[in-house]
Formats: structure tokens, C-alpha cells, sequence
């Protein structure tokens, strides 16, 4: 371990992550659909190691900048490309430890966006617990995302050149997303096409990078990495779509953030395009509601209540139905097993899950 991960504070890797987990231990499951037995075992120890080294990454001899670094981490979170990763590495070899070190650069990576994303959408709250941007200021929090950034780009370095250029390109999709989220649908575009273009570019590319990673640096036969590669896109999209209807469904804010927090924010999500686009008579008080950010109580009780019951809202799920069964096509040529078992569950993981 070199440059930015080793411990600058001269304390032994091991030892920074152990006082990591006597702070704080983070989430690092994403529900019902991960395998038990040997499988299972077999990803909580290669989680338990992508742990570590995220310890490690977001460490500083600075006090404050370790606690910067560190608060998402945290926060917790579901290790969602982290446990993809080392999903599709147990095609190959899962304990080689290039998988670790692509599974903890697509987190970190991650992570870092979250605290950009923050600072662009002024949210107040980030997994449950205050965003760094409302904790301290938009500055650090934008510094901190960069800090990540380069702590990833550091570990790459170790990777080689291919892995380099893979992120690169990652990278790009997944910023070319973002920016054209903030710009908006232009004169001409479907909005609804221009929607599910951006979920693909701004979460799907990473998603789909850390399954190539995972089984790439397993030593995954090329064919086999491309097609786990196009499964973790769709099921990437597919997890967004998820989060965007759980913003509308749910009741108990498990997410960390209210339900119609995005329609307080005037976000046009899946089931309000699908509003916004039709004619039907039914839905004619619910467009009417979310032209524009619903910021008033009352009428953000009602605009939620209508598009719970919409026909908008059952539309979106088919299309969340539909990334699901695209990403569970990908699946036929990966040999019968546990590991194609437990990448088929995940497919229904996505459409059923509640937070």
C-alpha cells in the first residue's frame, strides 16, 4: 500500500481499521437477496477486506479531514458496488487482490459523487445523518468529494493503465449524466428517453464498471465480464428507478429522507414524466400539482396520495419490471450456481425492495 493510502500517521493499516469499526460500523448489505452458506461467506469476508481498505483510504494525519472523509462512510450505506464486485468475482479468482482494490475504487467513487451531488441538490441530509455540506459548508464538502477522488485515482494507479482508462470513461459518463440532469430535456428530446439516458450515464456506468472490475480482475473469461458488465447496467438503472419510486411509496422515510422529498424539490422523476406527458382526465389535478416543485403542505399530501394510486406510478414500475428482466436475459451465459442464483435474485430484489 502506497502514496495516499498508507496510514500518513504512521499507524499500521490493521490498526486504523480496527479503530474504524470501534467508532463506527457501516451498513454494508442491501437486503434479502444475498446468499447464505459458502457464497455468503465468501462475500462477507471480501466485504470485511473492502472494508479495511476504505478505512485506510479515508484516513489523514488532519483530524478534521479524516473526519470529513470519513463522515458518508460513516453514515453507512448499502456497498451496493462493492458487493457486485465481489458477486462476479466468484466466477474467477474472488481473492485476488486486484478485486478489492476495483471494489473500494468504485466506492469510493461513489462516495465522493454523493458529496457533490449534496452541494448541487442542497440537501440538508445524507443517509440519515447531516450532509457534509450542511454540517460544515459547500466548500469542504466539495473538497472532500475531490479528496476521494484522488484517493481512488491513487489506487488505480496500481491497477494498470486499462483500469485507468476504464474509470476515466466511467468517470465521464457518469458526470455527462449529471450535467445533463441540470439542464433538463432539451427542445425536441423525450423526456422520458432523456430520464432513463441519465440514470444510465450517471448510475449505471458505475455500477456496470464494478462488475467488470470484480470479474476482470477475478481473471473472468472476456465474454463472460462483457455480459455481467451489460447485466450490472440495466440493474444499475433499475436500482435508481427503485429509489425514485420508494420516494413516493414509502411512508416511514427509511430511505433517510421524507417521502416526496423529490417533489418538494421539483425532481421529475419516472412516475411524474409519465404524468406529465399524458392526457388522461383522471390525472388531470395531479399534473396540475407537479409542474412545478410542490412546496405547500396541503398540496404535497395530495400530489402524493394521487400518484400513489396513478396509473403514472404503475407505468414506472413497469418500466423498473423491465430493466430487471433485460438484466436477468444477461444471465443465461453465466454457468448455473450459486453466483447466477444470487445475480437473479438481486433482479427481483430491485423491484420489491422498500428502502
Amino acid at each position: 500500500m502506497t502514496g495516499a493510502r498508507a496510514a500518513v500517521d504512521g499507524t499500521p493499516p490493521e490498526a486504523a481499521s480496527e479503530a474504524w469499526h470501534r467508532i463506527s460500523t457501516p451498513a454494508s448489505t442491501i437486503g434479502l437477496w444475498l446468499p447464505e452458506g459458502a457464497l455468503g461467506e465468501a462475500l462477507a469476508d471480501g466485504l470485511a477486506r473492502v472494508e479495511a481498505e476504505l478505512a485506510v483510504s479515508v484516513g489523514s494525519e488532519h483530524p478534521f479531514v479524516r473526519e470529513a472523509a470519513g463522515h458518508l462512510m460513516a453514515a453507512g450505506g448499502k456497498r451496493f458496488r462493492p458487493m457486485l464486485a465481489l458477486l462476479a468475482a466468484q466466477l474467477g479468482n474472488p481473492t485476488a487482490p486486484q478485486v478489492t482494490q476495483g471494489a473500494v475504487v468504485c466506492e469510493l467513487t461513489h462516495l465522493a459523487t454523493l458529496y457533490h451531488d449534496d452541494v448541487m441538490d442542497e440537501a440538508a441530509v445524507r443517509r440519515g445523518a447531516p450532509s457534509a455540506n450542511s454540517r460544515w459548508s459547500n466548500s469542504v464538502a466539495i473538497l472532500t468529494g475531490d479528496l476521494l477522488f484522488a484517493r481512488a485515482s491513487d489506487i488505480l494507479a496500481d491497477l494498470g493503465p486499462e483500469a485507468v482508462r476504464i474509470q476515466a470513461r466511467t468517470f465521464e459518463r457518469l458526470v455527462t449524466g449529471q450535467i445533463r440532469e441540470t439542464v433538463g430535456a432539451q427542445p425536441g428530446d423525450d423526456p422520458i428517453a432523456h430520464y432513463l439516458d441519465v440514470l444510465a450515464d450517471k448510475t449505471g456506468s458505475l455500477v456496470a464498471t464494478s462488475a467488470r472490475f470484480g470479474a476482470s480482475f477475478a481473471g473472468v473469461e472476456p465474454g463472460l465480464v462483457a455480459a455481467l458488465t451489460e447485466f450490472a447496467e440495466e440493474v444499475g438503472v433499475a436500482f435508481q428507478i427503485s429509489d425514485d419510486l420508494i420516494d413516493i411509496v414509502s411512508t416511514g422515510g427509511g430511505s433517510g429522507k421524507s417521502p416526496g422529498t423529490d417533489l418538494r424539490e421539483g425532481i421529475a422523476t419516472l412516475p411524474v414524466l409519465f404524468a406529465l406527458a399524458g392526457d388522461d382526465p383522471a390525472e388531470a389535478r395531479l399534473r396540475e400539482l407537479v409542474a412545478a416543485p410542490v412546496t405547500g403542505d396541503a398540496e404535497h399530501a395530495e400530489a402524493l396520495t394521487l400518484l400513489r394510486s396513478s396509473r403514472s406510478l404503475e407505468r414506472a414500475t413497469g418500466v423498473l419490471r423491465e430493466y430487471a428482466d433485460r438484466a436477468r436475459g444477461r444471465l443465461d451465459v453465466v454457468p448455473p450456481g450459486d453466483v447466477r442464483d444470487a445475480l437473479s435474485a438481486l433482479c427481483d430484489y430491485v423491484v420489491t425492495r422498500t428502502s
